[in-house]
């Protein structure tokens, strides 16, 4: 059973804000969705800073191009207590269909949207975006919590 849950973030373009770092606290593992930096931003300081906190996982998003990012993955699957999670910066570049896979779980950013719904028996969860604000969406991230070989997600607004 993880008695911590798992951080869930994305789109931090750069930005990793104090209150995304509170809220990631305590978290038994984290998973950062893509675009993680931009020109303006130092992708490393958010990796660096996650990374001393949990265990990370990241894949790569589309703004994710500079040399810095080859390395990362596009999709990364990891397996919690039972629980098999999917990531990816992109829904719409879903590649598997994830109940037949047998995926419990699906993390994905890119629309800045922050979501939690299942459908056909699999959890989708987009924490939305914590680094700097697109439109009037909130700035937020997300907790995934694995208990007894099943997955519940909470969203976590940062900024309204």
């Amino acid at each position: 059973m993880t008695r911590a849950p798992i951080g869930l973030i994305a789109d931090t373009h750069g930005l990793l804000r104090p209150e995304a770092v509170a809220a990631l606290a305590g978290c038994a593992h984290i998973i950062h969705a893509g675009d993680i930096g931009s020109r303006s931003g130092e992708p490393r300081g958010v990796l660096d800073t996650l990374a001393r906190m949990a265990p990370l996982t990241v894949v790569r998003g589309n703004n994710d191009r500079a040399v810095w990012a080859e390395p990362i993955p596009y999709t990364a699957d990891l397996v919690f207590d039972g629980v098999r999670i999917h990531a990816l910066h992109i829904l719409g570049e879903l590649a598997i269909d994830p109940a037949a896979a047998g995926v419990h779980v699906v993390v994905s950013g890119h629309s800045h949207r922050p979501c939690v719904e299942t459908r056909n028996g699999v959890l989708f969860v987009n924490p939305g975006s914590a680094g700097p604000r697109r439109f009037r969406l909130p700035v937020s991230v997300a907790r995934l919590w694995v208990v007894d070989g099943r997955a519940d997600a909470e969203l976590v607004t940062l900024l309204q």
